[in-house]
C-alpha cells in the first residue's frame, strides 16, 4: 500500500458517552411505518419465553428465560400487562463528542508525524522510545465503532472483524468504521508501525485484534448489542483457548443491568475487563458504567503536563469518591488506574493520523499495557495481571489534577501504571 501524503483539517474532540431518551427518533420502522424500539422480554419459564419468541424475532438470547427483541408502543403496552413477563426498553447509547481544543490534522493514508505519541513514550518510561514490543498472543477486544482493519498500521494485527450491530448478528467480516473512534483506540492499544515499520506504535504491537463494532456509524447504540458482544468475547476466548483483553471506551451514566451481568459473564470466564472511567469530571461520583463496576477497570486520562512532579489528570476525566481515598481496595465507581488521554494521536479510518481526547484515549492504553504483561508472563491469570498493573500503578504515584493526592485518590485510583 503505497501512502499518500494528502492533509485534511479537522477539531480536537473529547469523546464520551451518554444516554438519551430511549425510544427516540432513530427507532426502527415496521413496512406499516408503525415506530418500533428495542425491548428485552424476561418470562418465567422456558415455555413462556417459546411462545413468545413465536411472536417477536429474537436478537440476543443473555439470560437463560429472555431475548432482545423490537415492538411497537402498543405492543409493549400489551405484554406489560402478561403476569408472566417482565419487559424492559434496552436503553440506547450514543457517541457525545465535545469540543476540547482548537484544531488538530487529519492526515489522509500518509507517514505519522511520529511514531511514538507522547502516550507511548510515557507509558514505557522511555522519552527516546522508537517502536514498542509485545502482546503476543494475547486477544485485544475493541468494542467500539468498528475499526478500519485496512489502515496499514493495524491491518497485520486484525484476527476477527465482527460487526453486532446489523440486522442479523453477528456479521463476521464486518466492521467497518466510520466514525473514527474505534479505530483510534484500537492503533492506542496495538498498532504495530505497518509492514514497511514507518507506522505509528501501539503498546502491544504483537497482540491480536478482535475488532468488535458495537456502536454505529453515527456513535450510537444499544446495551444489547455491546452484552451480546463482551459474552461473545468471553466465549470466543473460551473457545480458542486464548488469553483476553476487552477494551471498551464507552460508558453512560446508568448501570445498565444486561451490560453489568455480561461483564460479570467475561470476568468469571478469565477476561480482564478495561474501561474508560467517563469524561464528566472534575466532579465526584461521575465514573461512567461499565468503568464503574468491581469487575472492570476503570482508567482515567492524563495529561501532557508535569504538576506537583507527576502527570496530571485532566479536568474532564471523572472522578470517583473521595470518602474512599487511600484504602487501596477497589469499590464500585472507584478509578482504577490512570492512563495517557489528553491530546492522544493515533491512527484513523481514512488510513491516516488524528489527535482526540478523552478517557476514551486512556482505556486502549491499559488495555495493550495489559496485553504486553500478560504475553510475558503466559502463566497468570486475569485477577494475578490486575494484581500486578495496580502494583506497577502504585509505583508511580500521580499528585496533579483536581482531586489529585498522595497515594489512592479519587482522581487518578492507585496511580499511572507503566511497562517499567
Amino acid at each position: 500500500m503505497k501512502r499518500s501524503k494528502k492533509i485534511l483539517m479537522s477539531v480536537l474532540l473529547t469523546a464520551s458517552l451518554a444516554i438519551p431518551a430511549v425510544g427516540a427518533s432513530a427507532a426502527p420502522e415496521n413496512n406499516n411505518g408503525v415506530e418500533k424500539f428495542r425491548v428485552y422480554v424476561e418470562a418465567t419459564d422456558q415455555s413462556t419465553k417459546k411462545e413468545l419468541k413465536g411472536q417477536y424475532k429474537a436478537r440476543w438470547e443473555l439470560t437463560e428465560n429472555g431475548f432482545s427483541t423490537e415492538m411497537s408502543e402498543k405492543q409493549f403496552t400489551a405484554l406489560q400487562k402478561n403476569k408472566n413477563v417482565k419487559v424492559t426498553k434496552v436503553q440506547e447509547v450514543t457517541l457525545d463528542t465535545e469540543v476540547r481544543a482548537t484544531q488538530s490534522q487529519i492526515q489522509a493514508a500518509e507517514y505519522p508525524t511520529h511514531q511514538t505519541p507522547w502516550g507511548i513514550k510515557a507509558i514505557y518510561n522511555n522519552s527516546s522510545q522508537t517502536t514498542t514490543s509485545g502482546g503476543a498472543g494475547i486477544n485485544i477486544a475493541v468494542l467500539d465503532t468498528g475499526v478500519f482493519t485496512g489502515h496499514y498500521d493495524l491491518t497485520n494485527t486484525v484476527e476477527q472483524c465482527k460487526d453486532f450491530t446489523q440486522v442479523t448478528v453477528p456479521v463476521n467480516g464486518a466492521c467497518n468504521d466510520a466514525h473514527g473512534h474505534g479505530t483510534h483506540v484500537a492503533g492506542s492499544a496495538l498498532a504495530d508501525g505497518g509492514s514497511d515499520g514507518a507506522g505509528i506504535y501501539g503498546v502491544a504491537p504483537q497482540a491480536d485484534l478482535w475488532a468488535y463494532k458495537v456502536l454505529g456509524d453515527n456513535g450510537s447504540g444499544y446495551s444489547d448489542d455491546i452484552a451480546a458482544a463482551i459474552r461473545h468475547t468471553a466465549d470466543q476466548a473460551t473457545a480458542t483457548g486464548t488469553k483476553t483483553v476487552i477494551n471498551m471506551s464507552l460508558g453512560s451514566a446508568g448501570n445498565d443491568s444486561l451490560i453489568s451481568s455480561a461483564v460479570t459473564y467475561a470476568y468469571n470466564k478469565g477476561v480482564l475487563v478495561v474501561a474508560a472511567a467517563g469524561n464528566e469530571g472534575p466532579n465526584q461520583g461521575s465514573i461512567g458504567y461499565p468503568g464503574a463496576l468491581v469487575n472492570a477497570v476503570a482508567v482515567a486520562a492524563l495529561e501532557n503536563v508535569q504538576q506537583n512532579g507527576t502527570y496530571r489528570v485532566a479536568d474532564f476525566s471523572s472522578r470517583g469518591y473521595a470518602s474512599t481515598d487511600g484504602d487501596y481496595i477497589i469499590q464500585q465507581g472507584d478509578v482504577e488506574i490512570s492512563a495517557p488521554g489528553a491530546a492522544i494521536y493515533s491512527t484513523w479510518n481514512n488510513g491516516g493520523y488524528n489527535t482526540i481526547s478523552g478517557t476514551s484515549m486512556a482505556s486502549p492504553h491499559v488495555a495493550g499495557l495489559a496485553a504486553k504483561l500478560w504475553a510475558s508472563n503466559p502463566s497468570w491469570s486475569h485477577t494475578t495481571l490486575r494484581a500486578n498493573l495496580k502494583t506497577k500503578a502504585k509505583a508511580v504515584d500521580i499528585k496533579g489534577g483536581y482531586g489529585a493526592t498522595t497515594g489512592d485518590d479519587y482522581a487518578s485510583g492507585f496511580g499511572f501504571a507503566r511497562v517499567k
